[in-house]
C-alpha cells in the first residue's frame, strides 16, 4: 500500500545547526557548495578540505554532523576517507559529492557505509536536501544517481530476490515495519514518527537489522527491501 508521507520537523531558532565538512581538491567548487550550504541558516559549513587525508584531519577537529566528500581527490580518495571515517567517527554521515556516470563508483561507495550520492550539478534545494537528509539518518540518492542504481539492481541475477526474501524472513514484526520505512527513504525521526516509536528505539531495531541482514549501512538495508518486494513501487 503507498506509505503515507511523515513531514520532517523545521529548523527552529534554537535548533542546533548541521554542521558540515567539506572535501573536494577544486576550490571553485567548494566555494559553490559551500555558497549554497550557507545560504540555509540551519546548515553551517565548519571546515574545508583539499584532499582526504586533511579531511580526516578535519573531521577528527571538528567532528561534523556530515563530511561531504569529492569521490576523486588527490593524496587520499574519498571512498578511502569514507572507509576511513566510518571506523574513526561513526556518528558523521558521510555523502558522497560527485559527477554523473560514475558507476563503479557508487558501487564501492555503497560496500564502505556511505548514506548519500550528491551530484556537482544538482539544483541548490536538491544539495541542502541531500545533506539534511543524511544528517537526519536517511540515505539519499540524487534522482539521477538513483535511477542509475535501480537500472543496475535490475541487471542482477534473477536469484537475488529470494536471497533477499530469505535475508529479511530472519527479521521480527516491528523491525520489518521500519525496514519498509527505511527502504522507502524514512529517516529515524519519521518511522519513529509513522509508528509511533521513539527515536531511540528506531535506532536500535535499525541496528538490529542491520545485524541480521549483514549490511554496511542504511542504503544496503534499503537495497535488500526492493530486493524482497517489501517497498512499493514509486516510494
Amino acid at each position: 500500500m503507498p506509505l503515507p508521507e511523515v513531514p520532517r520537523p523545521a529548523s527552529g531558532p534554537g535548533d542546533r545547526p548541521i554542521t558540515v565538512l567539506l572535501a573536494d581538491d577544486e576550490a571553485l567548487v567548494r566555494a559553490g557548495v559551500r555558497a549554497i550550504l550557507s545560504s540555509d541558516p540551519g546548515i553551517e559549513v565548519v571546515a574545508e578540505a583539499a584532499d582526504g587525508r586533511e579531511a580526516l584531519e578535519l573531521a577528527a577537529r571538528f567532528r561534523p554532523s556530515v563530511a561531504l566528500l569529492d569521490i576523486r581527490m588527490p593524496v587520499l580518495d574519498g571512498l578511502a576517507a569514507a572507509r576511513e571515517l566510518a571506523v574513526r567517527l561513526p556518528g558523521t554521515a558521510v555523502a558522497m559529492l560527485t559527477v554523473f556516470g560514475e558507476d563503479e563508483y557508487i558501487d564501492a561507495a555503497l560496500k564502505v557505509g556511505v548514506s548519500g550520492f550528491l551530484l556537482k550539478a544538482s539544483a541548490p534545494q536538491e544539495l541542502i536536501a541531500g545533506v539534511k537528509a543524511v544528517a537526519s539518518g536517511a540515505a539519499y540518492l540524487s534522482p539521477r544517481v538513483a535511477r542509475r542504481v535501480v537500472d543496475r539492481l535490475r541487471a542482477v541475477d534473477v536469484g537475488a530476490p529470494q536471497v533477499a526474501r530469505a535475508a529479511v524472513a530472519q527479521l521480527s514484526a516491528r523491525e520489518t515495519d521500519v525496514l519498509i520505512l527505511l527502504g522507502a527513504g524514512y529517516s529515524n525521526a519519521q518511522i519513529g514518527a509513522r509508528l509511533h516509536l521513539t527515536e531511540g528505539t528506531v535506532k536500535g531495531h535499525v541496528s538490529a537489522i542491520l545485524l541480521k541482514l549483514g549490511a554496511v549501512n542504511r542504503v544496503q538495508a534499503a537495497v535488500l527491501a526492493h530486493h524482497a518486494g517489501l517497498v512499493p513501487p514509486g516510494s
